[in-house]
């Protein structure tokens, strides 16, 4: 029992730290994102510092190991929890559960399909590119041409919505489960985790309605 119970705090340790990478990485990619809005001279900039910061190019990939070490960790601790708990309580909790936190799960694998369809136009046809040596498509006409599209707007937006209720939950228990218990601060992380994950929201939203109402560069 005792080995168990140790397996379980490192599985959500590991979740917790590979958590933090990704709001560390959604945190810096927005302000990237948010140069499209100032201009197309901004966006380009911005674009080819990522390309070419040995930095970055070095982080994408630890990045995306963090992404899906993060959701494998997430399906392996919620078939473990389900197992431990097969049924039931029969009596309810008096502690009030969030409904992200119940979801958390179906909420990830939603970030997951969308990201893999976002990576698919975007990383693919810009940085994926560079790192063969081809020429990339022109950031700013691909932001602009996806979307004006109706359908890939609503999917974006989708896709932000979930990630916002998964980092409301995911946010606050990251730190809980790096050993941040006090009664004092859970509530008060509580509160930062709606606050951080509603601006990212808005943030990551505001930039295909911005395109999509065609208040982009001519």
């Amino acid at each position: 029992m005792v080995k168990i119970k140790s397996s379980s705090i490192e599985r959500k340790l590991i979740m917790s730290i590979s958590g933090l990478f990704l709001i560390i990485f959604l945190t810096l990619h927005l302000f990237i994102n948010l140069t499209s809005l100032i201009s197309r001279e901004a966006y380009e900039v911005a674009c080819r510092f990522m390309d070419e910061n040995i930095f970055i190019q070095i982080m994408v990939p630890v990045l995306a190991l963090g992404f899906v070490i993060h959701i494998l960790m997430g399906i392996i601790l919620t078939i473990q929890n389900r197992k431990a708990r097969p049924i039931g309580y029969t009596v309810k909790s008096k502690t009030q559960i969030s409904w992200a936190s119940k979801n958390m799960l179906a909420l990830g694998l939603i970030v997951l399909g969308l990201l893999v369809l976002h990576l698919s136009h975007f990383w693919a046809k810009m940085q994926l590119q560079h790192f063969l040596g081809n020429e990339g498509e022109n950031p700013y006409d691909l932001v602009k041409t996806l979307f004006s599209n109706g359908w890939y707007v609503a999917m974006y937006i989708i896709w932000i919505v979930a990630l916002c209720y998964h980092i409301t939950h995911g946010f606050w228990s990251m730190f809980q489960s790096m050993g941040v218990t006090n009664r004092k601060w859970i509530p008060r992380l509580k509160k930062i985790a709606v606050i951080y994950s509603h601006t990212i929201m808005v943030g990551y939203i505001l930039i295909p309605v911005y395109f999509y109402l065609g208040f982009g560069d001519k």
